[in-house]
């Protein structure tokens, strides 16, 4: 297999970029792009340790739960999870960003590249409480990049339509998964139902 070598090489493979994809490219969070991300409860961040490791990892919440400081920086609290950090140990090394903004059954999706800093202000954290609890971190981008992003992949994909989605018995639980993965001593069953109470008790 010859894997593409160079840009040239790549950009000759494609028709030339249409003009209207380089212009939607804005610098700042508009109008639109702010009602957007106020309807999203969901967000993917893609990032990468000094090394060019890459990781994304999901993040998300009540719809607008991504806060709007000004025109060029979001705050993105973090909730309870497993606690692996990957992402905030990833900007701590290197504080390049992706963002993808997704909206549930709109097949666009809303793009922003920027620079990341994490920060543990107890003030922030407050503002952004769910039911009384603080953020535990709250992921401050700066705004370098905003576009809309077209709907051919969710079309293709699709993803909104229940008619399209597997059984979910299909699929092994997720305790399942783990009892191969992680070689868990406790059975799936035990595994599944420790999650279910973590569910209900710690999403916030």
């Amino acid at each position: 297999m010859k894997f593409v070598e160079s840009r040239d090489e790549l950009r000759n493979a494609f028709e030339a970029t249409h003009e209207v994809a380089v212009q939607k490219q804005l610098l700042r969070i508009d109008g639109h792009s702010r009602r957007f991300i106020e309807k999203s409860p969901f967000v993917f961040i893609g990032s990468q340790n000094s090394s060019g490791r890459g990781d994304v990892s999901p993040k998300g919440d009540q719809p607008g739960f991504v806060h709007i400081l000004d025109e060029q920086t979001l705050a993105i609290p973090d909730r309870p999870g497993n606690n692996r950090l990957d992402t905030w140990e990833n900007v701590i090394a290197n504080p390049a960003v992706g963002l993808l903004f997704l909206i549930p059954g709109m097949n666009e999706t809303l793009r922003i590249n920027g620079e990341a800093r994490l920060t543990l202000d107890s003030d922030l954290c407050a503002r952004l409480h769910v039911n009384g609890r603080p953020a535990l971190a709250v992921l401050i981008v700066k705004v370098d990049e905003v576009y809309m992003h077209c709907a051919k992949a969710f079309i293709r994909s699709n993803l909104w339509s229940p008619k399209t989605w597997p059984d979910r018995s299909e699929m092994p639980t997720l305790g399942e998964i783990l009892k191969d993965q992680a070689r868990l001593a406790a059975s799936a069953e035990e595994f599944d139902e420790v999650l279910d109470e973590v569910y209900k008790t710690t999403l916030w």
